[in-house]
C-alpha cells in the first residue's frame, strides 16, 4: 500500500462520512432544518449543513482509527494465537452483542423493554453479516469471521462514547455513519493493496 494510495482512502472515507451524516440528518432530525424554512433563511440552514458534515468527518475519523487499529491487532492476533484466533473473535463477537443489549437494558432508567435493545443488537448482526459476506465472496472464505469481527465489535466499540449520552439521535447518526464507514473500508481495501498483498486484506 502507498502513501498516495492511504491517503486517497483517508480522504475518500472522510467524504463518505460527512455524506452518510448530513443526509441522515435530514430523516433523524429533521427540526435542525424546518425551523428556518419559515422564513426561509439559506444561512442557517447551510450552517446546519455544514455542522453535520463537519460532524461525520469526526465520525469518519473514529471510524477510521478504529479500522487501523484492528489492522494491527489482527496480525497480532493470528500470530499470536494462530488456530485459536479464529474462535476467540467469534467469542468477542457473542460477547459484544450480549454487552450491547444486556448492560445498556440494566443500564437504562425507567422500567423500559428489552425489545428495543435486542433489535439493535440484531440489525447489528445481520448488517455484519451481509458485509462480511460480500467481502469473503470478492475475497476469501477466510475473511469472513475477521470480516464480521470488524463490522460487529470495532464498530461497537467505535459507538461507545454516544451509546453513553443515550441520546437516540445522535445514536442513530453516529451508527449509521460507522457502519458505511467502516463498510467502504472493509470492502475497498483488498482493491487498493498489490497482488502480493491481497491475501493480508482478506484476512481483515
Amino acid at each position: 500500500m502507498t502513501i498516495k494510495k492511504w491517503i486517497r482512502l483517508f480522504l475518500s472515507t472522510l467524504i463518505v462520512g460527512g455524506l452518510t451524516t448530513t443526509i441522515t440528518s435530514f430523516f433523524i432530525k429533521p427540526e435542525s432544518y424546518t425551523e428556518y424554512l419559515q422564513p426561509f433563511d439559506i444561512w442557517e440552514i447551510s450552517g446546519a449543513v455544514i455542522w453535520f458534515m463537519a460532524m461525520g468527518f469526526t465520525f469518519s475519523v473514529i471510524s477510521q482509527m478504529g479500522f487501523f487499529a484492528y489492522l494491527t491487532v489482527n496480525q497480532f492476533g493470528l500470530g499470536i494465537f494462530r488456530s485459536l484466533w479464529k474462535p476467540i473473535q467469534i467469542f468477542l463477537i457473542l460477547f459484544t452483542l450480549f454487552d450491547l443489549v444486556y448492560f445498556r437494558y440494566i443500564g437504562s432508567e425507567g422500567d423500559v423493554s428489552i425489545i428495543p435493545y435486542l433489535v439493535t443488537a440484531l440489525v447489528i448482526l445481520g448488517y455484519g453479516l451481509a458485509v462480511a459476506y460480500v467481502k469473503a465472496k470478492e475475497t476469501d472464505q477466510k475473511a469472513f469471521v475477521p470480516a464480521l469481527f470488524f463490522m460487529v465489535v470495532v464498530t461497537v466499540i467505535e459507538w461507545v462514547p454516544v451509546l453513553r449520552t443515550n441520546e437516540s439521535d445522535w445514536i442513530l447518526l453516529m451508527a449509521a455513519t460507522l457502519l458505511a464507514c467502516n463498510t467502504y473500508q472493509l470492502l475497498i481495501l483488498h482493491r487498493l493493496v498489490k497482488p502480493e498483498e491481497k491475501q493480508e486484506a482478506s484476512a481483515s
